[in-house]
């Protein structure tokens, strides 16, 4: 069996010579940045060959790699096969990431705790000759049940004297010897396409007690959720366990940290509430995904769902319960009921749009009430993907862009050389672009010979053949803004704008009728009204009225987890959200190309 070492993780691979070399190493858990997954179309997946042999360049590969990087032995990993022993060098670098873990906490009226979750003390006395009355019926009789379920009954010993019951909606789950009342933690999750945030709360209190984040491990398989639902069209047999494998022991991992911080034993954790889009909560419970990934996009479920955690191998209390809050459509997920649930968005006199950026651009429209919405495929560009130096917003990456007469200054994560561009850089520097006139309206860089050398502007672009770039630095490396890069920003630009007009539309609502717009998501966040605005994507008359919401995904889990109250308010809220098809409006496609215009 031939076998690919890899030197700068001094790491040995064997491997059996039939798959492509970004498959191998994704299979032996070695990071490799593959926003296409394996489509050979991003030029993410770079590796470097320092000993061996293999395949010829592809022509893609000669399309996508710049020439130095040709001669450096550079190769796109997941269009070569190995066949022999070989010696490679990983180049991508996974440092500390910028996860939304704040959000917007709501002042909703009559939100009072009522959690589902409850313990209870009871004093169980021993059968005597004259009472023999059966360890279930003890238990039926202490906590008020009808019965005991014989699972739970299978893995009890005949405990007396203090007991404590933990009950679920008034069903008893578990019993404890002693008291430990005071021992009563859920967990609320958001698990987002590319993050997943989770917060330890004692349900006691109501108080969050700690917090983590980690990036979505399913990345691997695809950014968007489309490319991972095509990976687990195309891998019948196995992807759907990965995919669930990955997400259930990332969740443990994050589970085991929270209590660790807190200094609590997992076991003391008896709900975990989990909000997340559509596709998300799939592969979360093991669900088929296929018929959400093709036309007429119908998920298997959009029901909340309630489950034992460990039957999907969640480790937290025995017996523990795993709620998912519910979904409107394939595109309108849980995330977006819980967003608009805490924003009441239901209950409001106003004309409010709830806008979550991501790969997804998900709109609602609440007018006096009445909810509409959408979902616009914004794509991975406004994450930082799909762009040529394009990364996720982590350490090394430019987050923000000036540009004057004086040069560029660039803000960087972690305060360390640039590296790359995040999302919030690249739309930063879209309209700084925009503002100096280097791009113009149309989206085409403006023309070299059309510029005096004198002006500050000319230096800044270069040639690539007959092909304008923007030098956005250029070192330690060179970073570049490409026609490509700008042509991505647009089709996001195009993709919410259009989302955004085309409810206004079907709701008869003139732009200045608006009285708010909320912005949630993790990305949504980072982004300042001048981006937002100076690229486009929303218009200038909403400058004044944004409110930023943060992640409202996990604070919709929270509320659900601290009260059944609220928890089937959200189940109804799910079923009264209208959703409108996009593509099949009136007038979309005019709608569209003229939103891809930057004003």
């Amino acid at each position: 069996m031939p076998n690919i070492f890899i030197h700068n993780k001094n790491k040995n691979v064997k491997y059996v010579p039939n798959k492509n070399l970004m498959q191998i190493l994704i299979d032996k858990d070695i990071f490799v940045d593959n926003p296409c997954n394996g489509k050979g179309s991003c030029g993410k997946c770079k590796i470097r060959l320092l000993e061996g042999e293999l395949p010829p360049m592809s022509e893609t590969e000669v399309r996508l790699l710049k020439q130095e990087e040709i001669t450096a032995g550079i190769r796109l990993s997941c269009l070569v096969v190995p066949k022999n022993d070989i010696t490679i060098e990983v180049l991508q670098k996974e440092g500390k990431h910028k996860i939304l873990t704040k959000s917007y906490m709501p002042n909703i009226e009559d939100f009072s705790f009522k959690p589902a979750i409850k313990k209870v003390l009871r004093k169980i006395s021993r059968p005597t000759i004259n009472r023999q009355i059966p360890y279930e019926d003890s238990l039926s009789e202490a906590f008020g049940v009808d019965g005991v379920n014989w699972n739970l009954l299978k893995h009890l010993d005949t405990s007396y004297g203090k007991i404590t019951g933990v009950l679920y909606n008034e069903e008893l789950i578990d019993v404890e010897i002693g008291d430990t009342t005071d021992k009563l933690y859920g967990v609320a999750i958001d698990i987002g396409t590319t993050t997943i945030v989770a917060a330890l709360i004692d349900i006691i209190t109501g108080e969050e007690v700690a917090t983590a984040s980690r990036l979505n491990p399913q990345k691997k398989y695809g950014l968007d959720v489309l490319t991972r639902i095509t990976y687990a069209i195309e891998h019948p047999e196995e992807a759907r366990e990965k995919l669930q494998q990955e997400i259930v022991a990332v969740l443990n991992e994050i589970i085991g940290d929270i209590s660790a911080q807190a200094r609590i034993d997992r076991e003391n954790i008896y709900e975990i509430s989990a909000s997340g889009n559509t596709t998300m909560l799939h592969f979360l419970l093991g669900i088929d995904t296929a018929s959400i990934g093709k036309a007429p996009y119908f998920p298997a479920f959009i029901k909340s769902k309630t489950v034992r955690a460990e039957e999907i191998g969640l480790k937290s209390a025995k017996n523990a319960i795993l709620y998912c809050l519910p979904s409107v459509s394939a595109y309108i997920g849980a995330d977006i009921v819980a967003g608009a649930y805490i924003c009441q968005l239901h209950k409001s006199k106003e004309n409010v749009l709830f806008v979550d950026i991501g790969t997804n651009g998900e709109i609602i429209l609440s007018s006096n009430g009445k909810l509409l919405s959408c979902s616009c495929a914004a794509g991975p560009a406004l994450e930082g993907m799909n762009i040529s130096s394009g990364m996720r917003a982590a350490e090394g990456a430019i987050e923000d862009v000036i540009i004057t007469e004086e040069g560029i200054k660039l803000k960087v994560i972690g305060d360390q050389e640039a590296i790359g561009i995040c999302g919030s850089g690249i739309l930063a520097a879209v309209r700084e672009l925009l503002q100096t006139g280097i791009v113009k309206k149309s989206g085409a860089f403006i023309k070299l010979d059309g510029l005096d050398e004198a002006d500050y502007r000319y230096d800044m672009l270069k040639l690539n053949g007959i092909k304008r770039e923007f030098i956005l630095a250029e070192a330690p490396e060179e970073l570049l803004i490409t026609q490509g890069d700008l042509r991505q920003v647009q089709l996001a630009k195009g993709a919410i704008l259009s989302g955004f007009y085309a409810l206004l539309k079907q709701a008869n609502i003139e732009i200045q009728q608006l009285d708010r717009v909320m912005i949630a998501g993790q990305f949504g966040a980072h982004l300042p009204a001048d981006s937002l605005i100076g690229v486009g994507i929303l218009p200038e008359e909403v400058r004044n009225k944004l409110v930023y919401v943060g992640n409202s995904s996990k604070t919709g889990a929270y509320m659900a987890l601290m009260s059944i109250d609220a928890r089937k308010e959200m189940e109804v809220l799910a079923k009264e959200i209208d959703y409108m098809e996009l593509g099949a409006s009136e007038g979309y496609e005019e709608l569209f190309a003229k939103c891809l215009v930057f004003l």
